[in-house]
């Protein structure tokens, strides 16, 4: 049974992990590519979005969720490994997220960029991980949740 205010695509397991998660826990928003499952067997949540891109689920998460305001950079995606920075890959879902972002907070989002094993380390820690079927590579991107003041 639908609620009213909540997004279609948040899961009702989606929304028990949002409402579960503590000020300072991280959830990650992982593409297609990423190594979900075997991360997940230290510790976090495996959450299944198949046939949700990340920018559609990003959009409805930010409804609900805040971000952490009393760090820097409450987001980090992954940067591109060296070869792909030397080739110049687009990364146009970035913009995509900035603009998500920006617009739910009403301000310019910090985006912290950490390099793809040290985001391999640091999801371990994460509370979720939300596996999407989002294709763009480099879709991978970590919300730090805040407070309602």
């Amino acid at each position: 049974m639908p609620l009213r205010g909540i997004p279609n695509e948040i899961s009702p397991e989606l929304l028990k992990t949002l409402a579960e998660m503590g000020h300072g826990d991280e959830i990650i928003l992982a593409d297609a590519h990423f190594p979900t499952a075997s991360i997940c067997t230290h510790g976090p949540r495996h959450l299944r979005a198949d046939g949700l891109g990340a920018a559609v689920l990003l959009r409805g998460i930010m409804k609900l969720l805040p971000l952490d305001q009393y760090v820097d950079c409450p987001v980090a995606r992954m940067e591109l490994v060296p070869s792909d920075q030397k080739k110049n890959l687009p990364t146009p879902i970035w913009d995509t997220y900035q603009s998500i972002l920006d617009e739910a907070e009403n301000s310019k989002v910090k985006i912290e960029y950490v390099e793809r094993f040290a985001f391999y380390d640091r999801a371990k820690t994460a509370f979720a991980i939300v596996h999407t079927g989002e294709t763009q590579q480099y879709a991978n991107i970590i919300l730090k949740k805040g407070c309602l003041i």
